[in-house]
């Protein structure tokens, strides 16, 4: 499997909090923003406030790895910001990834199954 495009600039991470929509769950803040490019981009943050690297780390190998099984449902085009909250550091896999999927469809970011 091909490795996600990631955005990886701070300024592009400015540009999706105050340009992009934002979806809500108690463990994770989604942002998303079209991109013109064809495909989608990902970007993770993880605040220091959740804990030390190896918490935070844990956190994002399980959104980057949601994101990476979950990405032919979504639409393309888009650049996509993850970023993780405090109810994630005690969120197992499962409730992340039902978190994403309810995020992503308000936002609607899912494909339409047919």
């Amino acid at each position: 499997m091909k490795r996600a495009t990631t955005i990886k600039e701070n300024y592009e991470f400015r540009r999706m909090y105050a340009k992009g929509k934002s979806g809500v769950s108690p463990c994770l803040v989604i942002y998303c923003r079209p991109n013109h490019r064809g495909h989608n981009r990902l970007g993770i943050t993880v605040s220091a406030k959740l804990g030390h690297a190896v918490v935070r780390n844990r956190i994002r190998r399980r959104l980057r790895e949601i994101y990476r099984l979950n990405q032919p449902r979504l639409k393309q085009g888009y650049d996509v910001v993850l970023v993780g909250r405090m109810r994630a550091v005690s969120a197992d896999y499962q409730e992340l990834e039902r978190a994403f999927l309810h995020v992503c469809e308000k936002l609607s970011l899912l494909e339409k199954t047919v």
